[in-house]
């Protein structure tokens, strides 16, 4: 049964949608970088370089907005950095679906992944392999920028993010071949390693300068809110990209197909109850950042300084959640359209409705109770 065939409750997204003011510039300059990688087609009839997508395919998943939604507070250089790296994020996805997935070759992502684990280089001025593709010339020159001063503290966390992120590939390929569907209780720390949601914080960062303070970072309420925050991320997108992900690549990673087998249910069940999950999770999210953080926070004894930074990360990370929404509910990447992308519709830097048509900015209605399936933070 497609999925449009089921009455699916709304996902729930307390926060306003803004846009960074730099967008205008992001498409022309990020086309160029992709043709520069190989991922893009660049038309001069090259035969060393297999492009990923067209131009059409490219410009139709609106990888510039989904970067403006997300960081709307970040400055034109790490508006950019993060551009590219979203960039690169989805052509690995694509590329490994393609070359990979649908053909159900686990020896050649096997290769391919052991390969790129060699670009994940987190010493400074590391010397990496000569890369043969698009997917490793993208992460080979992102790796020369992603680490500046203030965030070089990133280097040994992200890479070890990007590892887990491929290889969850490579694991999501060995359920899909043999027909073994997660579940649900494995599936949700699996699912923020596959989805990359352990660089989201990186992305905040980078994008507002600010970080969680370190003498609470690694407590138990603050990695349960970033849990929580991974966890809308991921699922939110498996209820958007289920019917690519199900009945084009013949995937069983996916929360309504792993909720309705380790339920027991069928998929007129295990989509409300599905939507149902995300929004518990964000409100978990929410009591977290309205109520425990800031607890935490006076019980720690921070510093008007430290609070200020720890606030400004936190509005960061409901910026990222409020843009990941959008980019999931409006653009042709899940919601596939016979129409060539219009560029009217972009939004304003000031306002984001006019690309919804259908307020895609206001504030949501608190949800339903959800199915309470207890997703809890990692001990």
């Amino acid at each position: 049964m497609p999925l449009h065939a089921v009455e699916i409750p709304e996902l729930w997204m307390p926060h306003p949608l803004r846009v960074n003011p730099h967008l205008p510039g992001l498409r022309a300059e990020s086309e160029t970088w992709a043709r520069e990688m190989g991922m893009l087609d660049a038309g001069d009839g090259r035969s060393d370089r297999r492009p990923i997508w067209t131009q059409t395919q490219f410009r139709a998943m609106t990888v510039d907005l989904l970067t403006a939604w997300t960081l709307p507070d970040a400055g034109p250089a790490a508006l950019r950095l993060n551009h590219r790296f979203n960039i690169w994020a989805l052509a690995w996805d694509d590329y490994f679906a393609h070359a990979f997935k649908r053909t159900s070759d686990l020896q050649g992502a096997h290769d391919f992944t052991a390969r790129l684990h060699a670009f994940l280089r987190p010493e400074e001025g590391a010397r990496l392999p000569d890369p043969v593709n698009a997917v490793e010339r993208g992460i080979a020159d992102l790796q020369r920028h992603l680490f500046p001063p203030r965030l070089n503290h990133w280097r040994q966390e992200f890479c070890r993010a990007l590892a887990r992120y491929i290889d969850a590939g490579v694991e999501e390929l060995a359920n899909s071949r043999s027909g073994r569907v997660p579940h649900l209780i494995d599936y949700a720390p699996f699912r923020r390693d596959s989805f990359a949601a352990h660089t989201a914080p990186y992305s905040v960062e980078l994008a507002t300068g600010a970080r969680i303070p370190e003498r609470i970072r690694h407590s138990r309420t603050v990695r349960g809110l970033t849990a929580a925050f991974m966890d809308v991320m991921g699922l939110a997108n498996d209820i958007a990209s289920y019917e690519r992900e199900v009945h084009e690549e013949h995937d069983v990673n996916n929360l309504v197909v792993v909720l309705g087998t380790s339920l027991g249910i069928p998929l007129r069940e295990a989509v409300p109850a599905s939507v149902h999950l995300v929004n518990s999770r964000m409100r978990d999210f929410e009591q977290l950042r309205e109520e425990d953080v800031p607890l935490l926070a006076r019980r720690a004894g921070l510093s008007h300084d430290e609070r200020a930074e720890l606030d400004t990360w936190l509005g960061g990370a409901c910026s990222f959640l409020s843009g990941l929404h959008a980019w999931y509910t409006g653009a042709p990447r899940y919601v596939p359209t016979e129409q060539p992308f219009p560029e009217q519709r972009r939004p304003a830097p000031a306002s984001a409705d006019d690309w919804f048509g259908r307020g895609a900015g206001r504030h949501t209605p608190t949800p339903p109770s959800a199915v309470g399936l207890g997703l809890d933070a990692e001990p």
